[in-house]
This record gives structure tokens, C-alpha cells and sequence, in this order.
């Protein structure tokens, strides 16, 4: 079975998703399965993993009625607050929805401190005991609190997003390499392919400027530990889906047929649960 870990969909408004801004036309309006459907058919993928956009529990709820009409959709990654003080409340009336695997904050738009936060971190100390994995969403910058984060962590599954979105436009490498590099020797951690083709300059990049990326990720996680993900309809900015799943393909088709299996679709399987 072929995954797509990382996708979005919503019923577009200005007040909900502020961080569409005007340079982003083509994301301002809806993104529902009926649009994602046959795009995965044409690529044979078999489902997805629909993760929160917002910062609101509604929206966790709406993903978890969509994949209950919607069989692309295998699994949700939500958002509730962490910090509340009944977030076991609110953890457990989540399990309502067998659709709902893990929970994600949008860290990248917190002070570089946030993964510190008392509040969070008992937060996040809870997930295990509701089989809840965490998907870390973060800049380079904030790659060394990840690494104390997850060390607090050893019995919960983590999973970075994007890649920890290195800076591919202006080809940087040196802050994110160490970091990710430190993060991946955390065995509970996972990582997504997924997010990089908006990292470099929008519809300007070539194959090979994410092949240095691939390698630091693919040399530091090993095939066990990565997956295929599209970041769709974000990804729509910079490129289409093709692009990027035979971008990946690619690069991979060196690889043994069980490795490439494992992250196109394997992995998701096992990590989320599905």
C-alpha cells in the first residue's frame, strides 16, 4: 500500500489559515478529498494522512468526519491544547474518532523556547497512554530544542515534518545538517520527505537541489525510518504532485524494492498505526 503521510484539507477562509497570504492565491479556496482523489489515483496512491492546518480543535473534528466518509483518508493527525490544564479531558473524547493517530502544535511560529514549556511537555508526556504519535513541525533554528525535547521523550513516537524545512532556496545546510543529524539518533524519531519542494524558490528548482537534503536524511534515518509525504495542496506553489513522488522515486530507484516499499508506504503503516 502506497501512503501519502502528509496532507491537508480545509474549507478555506481568511481568519482561519492567516498564514495564506497574498503571495498565496492559489491556496485560497477549498482543498477537499474530492479535489486530492484522483491526483492519487493517477499517481497509485492508495491513501493519506490528513494533518491539522489550524489551531483549533473544530478543525481536528472536521478531518476525523471527513475520513469517515472519505476511505483515502487512513488517518488525522490533530491539534488540541497541550497546554490545558484538562488536556487528558480532551485527549480522551478524541478517541471517539478511531480516525485521529497523533496530535501536532505548529511550533515553527512559536519563540525558539516553546518545546521547553512546562505545560506542553506534561502535555505531550500523556500522548503514549491515548496512542497518540507527536508530529514536530519546526525551522533549523529550532532543531537543537527538538533534540533536548524528544530526549525527554523516549516512549513516545515522534515524527518531523518537512524535513525540518532546511532553507533549500538559499542552498544552507551547515545548522540544519548538525541538528537533524542529532535528532535522528533518537531511534523513537521518524521523519517525513515531504515540504521541500516550497523551501526552494517556487516553481525555479531543479531535481538535484534537494538530492544534498535527501542524502543527510536518508543517510541519518535509514529507509526505516522515513516517509513519503507531499505537504499537498501547499506543494501546489512551488510544483505538482507528480513532480515530487517521482522526484523521490527517482532517487530511490536505486534502492532495494523492501526499502522503497518502506517509505512510500510501509512505514506510515506501522508509525500511524493505519
Amino acid at each position: 500500500m502506497v501512503i501519502d503521510s502528509h496532507v491537508h484539507f480545509w474549507k478555506y477562509n481568511k481568519t482561519d489559515l492567516p498564514w495564506i497570504d497574498r503571495n498565496m492565491k492559489i491556496l485560497q479556496k477549498n482543498y477537499l478529498p474530492s479535489e486530492l482523489e484522483l491526483t492519487l489515483k493517477r499517481n497509485h496512491v492508495d491513501g493519506c494522512i490528513a494533518v491539522q492546518a489550524m489551531t483549533a480543535e473544530v478543525e481536528t473534528r472536521f478531518l476525523a468526519e471527513l475520513a469517515n466518509t472519505n476511505s483515502i483518508i487512513k488517518g488525522v493527525v490533530g491539534w488540541t491544547d497541550l497546554r490545558a490544564d484538562d488536556v487528558a479531558k480532551k485527549l480522551s473524547e478524541f478517541k471517539e474518532y478511531s480516525s485521529i493517530v497523533g496530535m501536532r502544535h505548529i511550533v515553527q511560529s512559536e519563540p525558539d523556547d516553546f518545546l521547553y514549556d512546562e505545560k506542553f511537555r506534561r502535555g505531550v508526556s500523556l500522548l503514549k497512554e491515548f496512542g497518540y504519535t507527536y508530529d514536530i513541525l519546526i525551522y533549523p533554528r529550532q532543531l537543537g530544542a527538538a533534540t533536548d525535547f524528544v530526549r525527554a521523550f523516549p516512549d513516545i513516537t515522534f515524527i518531523v515534518d518537512h524535513c525540518a524545512k532546511p532553507e533549500v532556496k538559499n542552498k544552507e545546510m551547515q545548522t540544519w545538517r548538525k541538528g537533524i543529524t542529532d535528532l535522528a539518533m533518537f531511534p523513537n524519531v521518524y521523519c517525513k520527505l515531504s515540504g521541500l519542494i516550497t523551501e526552494a524558490g517556487w516553481k525555479e528548482w531543479s531535481p538535484g537541489d534537494f538530492y544534498p537534503y535527501l542524502d543527510v536524511v536518508f543517510e541519518s534515518f535509514g529507509t526505516e525510518r522515513l516517509m513519503f509525504g507531499s505537504d499537498w495542496p501547499v506543494m501546489l506553489l512551488s510544483g505538482i504532485y507528480v513532480q515530487w513522488k517521482s522526484l523521490l522515486e527517482k532517487y530511490m530507484e536505486n534502492f532495494l524494492q523492501e526499502e522503497k516499499e518502506a517509505v512510500f508506504g510501509l512505514n506510515a503503516q506501522k508509525i500511524y498505526g493505519i
